[in-house]
């Protein structure tokens, strides 16, 4: 991409400009209320970023659902990227990532007593949400939201990556900024993800000092953490003899995501050698991509070898109509929660569920017990 800037500049710069007139000229159309925000009667909470790429939504999705679900009933909201279908659908368990999107399946099947939907216009999703009476929607989630500004949230939540932090970005096409950076100001709490576990406290200072937030929003530092390996076809190959702890492998890494770097320094943990295999985000498998990765697999002439992919990436491997092929094979994929440095995960929990507690509608509160 830098190479790219260097080259390009004098096309990709004026492009920028021409892109962030659009971009200021839609929310001053909101701003003078030309088009409508609109605010509803439950608790929206948002969780985006004002980049392109991986900033670390999904988990921070999936862990934003697992503080609240404690409490109360919990819809998330996406509009299913790269689905094959439209409109309103809601997810299921055993729906197909094709038709509602990689994400919201992977968060529907890692909670199953949640509801999940997807929809393009956010605005007649929330509506039928609100009709929705079992079970009776408390709080939405609304997952990748910071740009839609047809809905209000009541607190929105901006996600920041550490190696590509905001204030160093330039925006689209030239950089990877979806709109200014001064958007940043309506984020009620911003989360740098991706950070170093051992990051210094002066850096904590600086990068706080370069964002410039104002004394109401709160900074928050998070980090991956990566569990361990899972089966990808569970049922069909035994793992019983492969221990990541204790042995090395040669790796054959597939994936399918946004940024895999980090992954791929994780996996030095327990890799002899690796070999990547690296697709377009959101990317659905075709047969010929199964030949490949099971004829690179192959040629690796060692007997200690293993297939690493992602949580994202194994629910589109399953669904590829060349499946069967890696069923017998020692494929897995890392599933990855995050981690709030600082000892701040208390704070943000807290901040969170009593924002709901304080915006839940007076009838629900006196239709059900409060569990907070």
């Amino acid at each position: 991409m830098l190479l790219n800037r260097k080259k390009y500049g004098f096309i990709l710069i004026p492009l920028s400009w021409l892109y962030v007139f659009f971009v200021e000229l839609r929310h001053f159309l909101y701003n003078i209320s030309v088009f409508r925000s609109n605010e509803y009667p439950i608790p929206i909470v948002c969780v985006g970023n004002i980049t392109v790429g991986g900033t670390g939504k999904t988990p921070h999705v999936e862990y934003v659902v697992s503080t609240l679900k404690e409490y109360y009933s919990v819809a998330v909201l996406s509009r299913g990227y790269k689905r094959k279908t439209k409109g309103f659908l809601e997810v299921f368990i055993d729906s197909s990532a094709m038709d509602v999107g990689d994400e919201p399946l992977q968060i529907k099947q890692k909670f199953t007593d949640i509801t999940v939907v997807v929809c393009e216009d956010r605005k007649k999703a929330i509506e039928i949400l609100l009709k929705k009476t079992d079970p009776k929607i408390d709080v939405i989630i609304m997952d990748d939201g910071y740009q839609h500004l047809a809905v209000k949230a009541g607190v929105y939540l901006l996600l920041v990556d550490y190696n590509n932090p905001i204030y160093e970005d330039h925006l689209l096409p030239y950089g990877n900024l979806r709109e200014r950076i001064h958007h940043k100001n309506k984020a009620h709490m911003v989360i740098v993800t991706n950070t170093p576990s051992d990051i210094k406290p002066i850096e904590r200072r600086i990068i706080q000092k370069k964002l410039n937030l104002f004394p109401f929003q709160y900074l928050f530092f998070t980090h991956i953490e990566y569990k361990n390996p899972v089966v990808v076809f569970p049922g069909t190959f035994s793992a019983t003899k492969y221990s990541f702890s204790k042995c090395k492998y040669y790796v054959l890494l597939v994936t399918g995501i946004a940024n895999p770097k980090p992954l791929i320094d994780y996996i030095q943990k327990f890799s002899i050698e690796t070999i990547s295999l690296i697709f377009p985000d959101h990317y659905f498998f075709k047969p010929k991509d199964i030949e490949l990765i099971d004829n690179r697999f192959n040629e690796i002439p060692y007997s200690n070898k293993v297939i690493i992919t992602t949580e994202k990436d194994a629910i589109r491997l399953r669904e590829s109509a060349s499946a069967d092929r890696l069923k017998k094979l020692p494929i897995f994929y890392i599933p990855i929660e995050i981690e709030f440095l600082y000892n701040e995960k208390k704070l943000f929990n807290q901040e969170l569920i009593e924002y709901v507690r304080k915006n839940q509608p007076i009838s629900s509160i006196y239709s059900r017990k409060n569990k907070v």
